[in-house]
């Protein structure tokens, strides 16, 4: 992978020339927290054994929510002191490094349920892949199925077939979309080759999702001895929890070709095997059943993840990550992996759950200053940042897991496959190095966020690519339900680390300093939001309704501090987020902030309940993929962004007793002589109003919808119930 000496650029990075204002901001705001602090303690001095309970609680809860809000705040801003932007020179490449000496290179892609990931949307993305342009010989997909369903392998049966004709359609036409979905959905007109395509393509998917339907892989759907062989390894024993690994080469790049000639990538289907004794550690437990076996087959030095719905959607990606990998002028010993952000087809227009995830994807990694966090799909990595640190390389059990591995052996020999056989057992990994200091980590259900947390703690490097043109397309939840779940299970994962012995405050601060680690507490302590929103959904609002002021007049000087403290943080984040892409408007951050304040009542309260019981020993619900398919008639309320509340969860009540206590407090605030409700209640009535504004689409479908999407009367009354309870509460107070 040398690169010529004198050799052009292949990339360049660029400060954003916000830094300056960045830091001027943060040091005034900085200072009013200073001054606010300064009055909490004014108050707390002025407490005494006989002031009333309802006033000691409000006072030392809101002096709770606003450290941990100033926290918060700064943990943010340490992604803010250093934003950079980079530019790659793609078209270098070719004068820096020749086709013949490009890197090998693996692609792994992971599914776990044939029903919440139709296997037509993974043969998508496994397509688009195949179509990179790139040496055919020198790339191979790997499908990890961690479903164990012979449905999927049925899928990538007949994605094998239908690779043959649509590689070389692809390379013949310069397609930019390489996913058939992807290129057949425009409704615009096609040439006779295009449309031969297409119904070729049409054929495979109804086949599939007709297998799919069905729940098996009947005699009918099956071309030959080879499938039926294949096929043949579920036996009545065979259990998604309970099986040997199925391992089977769809496509060999070493004799394959498409119907112009031209050799293949490799494709090849993996599913590890289980057994109920052992824990398999979820998502990362698979990719590292994946490393191993394609460290046997192939053993490329660079591998991409993806999601399974995370399609390629610029066949040049490769040779853009080559502008990294092949630069001479970076330390390619210290550089751990590539990420390029997530961005989402099918979100509708205002993005009403705030799917696009802007803080997370696109806003904070650019300004991390060691290269932002394993996001989990989308990434490239040098295999050997798996194996130790930069300087202290953990030699795996075998030599044939070697990073320096050379593979001599034909991937189907015989030899080979037992091998891989072997490494993607079950048991395999009793006893090594595996998830603890090889590979993808365990200890944590987001292996995405811990495995690139420790990472960066052993010393590597990252990188952020933001090209114009996406370079993945993927497909967020759509329905509020699973939104919220995913960020339940992500709570979970996150508190996992932060109370494990490589938490981010003691472990993280002693190996990346203070700025990474405050970048990367930023998201471990997502539940931490929780306590902030539920104090100030609930505590200014009671005390309006039983006329105790909690904030200062707007007389005081203290009134413009709090003022500058809301709008401040606000306006920043607008500033951001209006700034993080040409897809971001004023309405999508109303939705996201929105949906910021849903999930600190929801799936972050949840998610630490869920927390605390699991390390009390107490059985709580397990890992839950989160569905990638959805119902007519969810997608059509989507589509018109319209909130669909109609599942019932326990997770909603916090939220819809907080909608109704913010309405009666905004009632009563307004039944106040205008006088009194100016001078000593106007902050209480504003954010009492504030919540109305944002629980609006909760209000309609508590009292106003009659369709599917409302809420369920069980959860209303439910919510009515405990909000009178919590009136009678602070009365008593």
């Amino acid at each position: 992978m040398a690169a010529a000496k004198n050799s052009p650029p292949l990339n360049a990075v660029t400060p954003l020339r916000r830094t300056t204002a960045n830091r001027f901001f943060a040091l005034i705001y900085a200072s009013a927290l200073l001054a606010l602090f300064y009055r909490h303690v004014r108050q707390i001095a002025l407490l005494r054994s006989t002031t009333p309970a309802s006033v000691v609680a409000a006072t030392l809860s809101l002096l709770v929510a606003d450290a941990t809000l100033a926290f918060m705040w700064c943990t943010t801003q340490s992604s803010r002191m250093y934003p950079t932007r980079r530019t790659e020179y793609v078209e270098n490449i070719p004068k820096v490094l020749k086709e013949a000496d490009f890197p090998a290179l693996d692609v792994f892609i992971c599914t776990a349920d044939p029903y919440k990931e139709p296997p037509i949307r993974v043969v998508n993305t496994a397509l688009s892949v195949m179509a990179y342009e790139y040496p055919a010989n020198k790339l191979s997909v790997y499908l990890s199925d961690d479903g164990g369903s012979q449905l999927t392998l049925f899928a990538f049966m007949e994605a094998a077939k239908f690779a043959s004709h649509w590689l070389p359609f692809c390379r013949e036409n310069k397609v930019m979309e390489r996913s058939p979905e992807d290129y057949f959905r425009p409704n615009q007109g096609i040439g006779a080759e295009a449309e031969s395509i297409k119904v070729m393509y049409e054929g495979m998917k109804v086949k599939i999702e007709n297998v799919v339907a069905k729940g098996e892989v009947g005699e009918e759907f099956i071309a030959g001895d080879k499938e039926r062989q294949a096929l043949s390894q579920w036996t009545d024993t065979f259990t998604r929890q309970s099986h040997p690994p199925v391992i089977q080469v769809l496509v060999d790049n070493s004799q394959d070709r498409d119907i112009a000639g031209n050799l293949m990538p490799n494709l090849i289907y993996v599913s590890r095997g289980k057994s109920r004794a052992v824990h398999h550690q979820f998502k990362a437990g698979a990719l590292n059943a994946l490393v191993r076996v394609s460290t046997v087959m192939t053993n490329a030095p660079i591998f991409l993840t993806l999601d399974c719905d995370m399609r390629s959607n610029d066949p040049g990606t490769l040779r853009r990550v080559l502008c990294y990998f092949a630069d001479p002028n970076i330390d390619q010993s210290k550089l751990s992996h590539i990420q390029f952000p997530q961005i989402f087809q099918g979100l509708n227009r205002d993005d009403i759950y705030a799917g696009s995830y802007k803080s997370l994807f696109h806003m904070n990694p650019p300004g991390m200053k060691n290269g932002p966090n394993y996001l989990g799909t989308g990434c490239f990595f040098h295999r050997r940042a798996l194996f130790g640190g930069p300087t202290a390389y953990v030699a795996p059990e075998i030599p044939e897991l070697s990073i320096d591995h050379v593979v001599e052996r034909p991937i189907q020999s015989q030899e080979t496959m037992e091998l891989v056989h072997r490494v993607a057992g079950f048991g395999y990994e009793n006893m090594t190095n595996w998830g603890s200091k090889v590979g993808f980590r365990y200890g944590s259900v987001v292996e995405d966020y811990y495995t690139g947390y420790l990472l960066h703690c052993e010393g590597w490097k990252s990188i952020f690519c933001t090209p114009d043109r996406p370079a993945f397309l993927g497909d967020a939840p759509t329905s509020l339900i699973d939104m919220l779940n995913q960020c339940k299970r992500w709570i979970v994962g996150l508190l996992e680390v932060v109370f494990s012995r490589y938490s981010v405050m003691t472990y993280g601060l002693r190996s990346m300093g203070l700025l990474m680690s405050l970048s990367y507490a930023q998201i471990a302590f997502w539940a931490t939001w929780s306590i902030p929103l539920v104090v100030y959904s609930f505590v200014p609002q009671l005390a309006l309704i039983n006329g105790l002021p909690v904030f200062p007049k707007v007389s005081e000087p203290w009134f413009l501090l709090y003022t500058f403290l809301f709008l401040g943080a606000y306006s920043q984040d607008l500033v951001y987020f209006l700034l993080s892409g040409s897809d971001a408007t004023l309405r999508r951050w109303w939705n996201d902030q929105r949906i910021w304040l849903i999930r600190g009542l929801t799936c972050y309260l949840f998610g630490s309940l869920e927390f605390t019981l699991k390390r009390l020993g107490i059985s709580t619900s397990g890992f839950e993929v989160t569905s990638k398919a959805a119902n007519d008639e969810q997608s059509k309320k989507y589509e018109q962004g319209v909130f669909d509340f109609g599942a019932p969860s326990p997770m909603v009540v916090p939220l819809s007793v907080a909608v109704l206590v913010n309405l009666v407090a905004l009632a009563r605030g307004l039944a106040l002589a205008p006088g009194l409700a100016i001078e000593s209640f106007a902050l209480q009535v504003l954010l009492s109003g504030f919540g109305v504004v944002n629980g609006w689409p909760l209000y309609e479908a508590m009292f106003f919808r009659s369709d599917k999407g409302k809420l369920p009367t069980n959860i209303t009354l439910a919510s009515t119930f405990v909000a009178a309870l919590l009136y009678a509460a602070a009365s008593l107070a």
